[in-house]
């Protein structure tokens, strides 16, 4: 008879059914009036009351399958009012979604009021929540002791904006951004090359763009000035270091197109004539133009302050997951990003009664240990080693429970 694989169970009736139901929930019967996703930041916003609900009872698990090992060092995390960001990265399909939304539990419940922002256009807050919190709009999450909030930047949603603001008018959406720059003849002269067709399609890099925009919302609105803890729950590696590389990307494009207005501004008035604009409307778009690149370079120096941000890397114990860790970290590194941790998610526990499989998967995890106390952009983190377990993580209890076992 086969002897089936033995992984330590966690499981037990209260956690097949805790008290508090994990079940999916509409936030439109449980939010408040002020907060409901048609207009989250109506009226007082900032003054929700973040006094501490009274203690539940505690998410009781049979059996932990093993420790999280390494330093974690969630005091110093949780330290201070502050706001600090932190993002969370790595390869497709390692957990992030879990670790972030376990993460996010564990600040609000030590006193933080904290906002979970997924950027991966395949999102899985909501399925990680066991909440609806689709729909590109801020939706309490149901449950911690502080303030939670959770916002899936909606791509296809910001997509449906930018064509209609390209085709504003009847079509000229495109034109009226050209004639902003003064370069308003230029497209009439170029029309018959249907450059407004080229425009109204959405560039490529669009869904980062989107998620650099909230950012500077992060930055500047008083409508998240609540928060003291901000996690990004980033898309695959690819998508993330184009995240993190956009702000130099357009610093240093908007940089070229400003020192091309100038040189514009100043050539003779028989150049002036061609583009036939105003003095005022060219120094307004300049003006719109050096007021972007300045928030850009407030992102850019977010990414890198160490003081405020920290980017954790999360991977699986395969070798693989560890040799495209390797590669992040080597590019957060040549970024400037703050790197100071990394999770290794779903490792097997030891047991006394081993399977075959169970042998060796362990070795072949071993083996991916092995790799990154030798690797020289590893071996420097502090390591969080997360155990396997038999359940799905999904809903604030069973975020709980797993952010007790990783953010010591």
């Amino acid at each position: 008879m086969a002897t089936a694989p033995c992984l330590p169970s966690i499981s037990s009736p209260t956690f097949r059914k805790p008290t508090t139901s994990i079940e999916p929930i509409n936030p439109l019967s449980r939010l408040p009036t002020t907060l409901a996703p048609t207009n989250p930041f109506r009226n007082k916003f900032v003054s929700l009351s973040i006094a501490r609900k009274s203690p539940r009872s505690p998410f009781r698990v049979r059996a932990v399958a093993a420790p999280a090992e390494g330093i974690a060092v969630f005091d110093e995390m949780v330290a201070g009012t502050q706001r600090k960001y932190y993002l969370l990265g790595g390869k497709g399909g390692v957990g992030k979604t879990s670790c972030a939304a376990s993460l996010a539990v564990k600040f609000a419940n030590n006193g933080h009021p904290t906002l979970v922002v997924s950027t991966d256009p395949a999102h899985s807050l909501s399925d990680s929540f066991a909440q609806d919190l689709t729909g590109g709009v801020l939706i309490r999450v149901e449950g911690p002791d502080y303030p939670l909030f959770a916002l899936e930047i909606n791509p296809e949603k910001a997509r449906e904006e930018f064509r209609s603001a390209s085709q504003t008018n009847g079509g000229t959406g495109v034109k009226d951004f050209m004639d902003g720059m003064g370069l308003g003849m230029l497209v009439e002269q170029l029309g018959e090359l249907k450059l407004g067709e080229l425009l109204d399609t959405p560039p490529p890099g669009l869904d980062e763009a989107i998620a650099i925009s909230k950012v500077m919302q992060f930055l500047e609105s008083p409508e998240y000035s609540m928060f003291t803890r901000i996690i990004f729950d980033t898309a695959p590696t690819g998508h993330t270091l184009r995240l993190l590389s956009l702000p130099d990307f357009l610093d240093a494009s908007i940089g070229k197109i400003l020192k091309l207005k100038q040189k514009i501004s100043s050539a003779t008035s028989a150049i002036k004539s061609v583009f036939g604009q105003e003095e005022n409307k060219q120094q307004d778009a300049a003006n719109k133009l050096e007021r972007l690149r300045e928030r850009m370079v407030k992102v850019r120096e977010l990414f890198r302050d160490t003081d405020s941000t920290e980017f954790v890397i999360v991977t699986i114990p395969t070798v693989m997951a560890i040799s495209e860790s390797s590669r992040l970290r080597a590019s957060l590194k040549k970024e400037n990003v703050p790197v100071k941790r990394l999770i290794v998610n779903q490792i097997l526990p030891p047991s006394a009664s081993d399977c075959k499989f169970c042998t060796m998967k362990r070795k072949d995890q071993m083996r991916a240990l092995d790799m990154i106390q030798n690797d020289p952009e590893l071996s420097g983190l502090n390591l969080i080693q997360a155990p396997l377990v038999d359940v799905e993580i999904r809903g604030v209890p069973a975020l709980k429970f797993m952010g007790d076992i990783i953010w010591k």
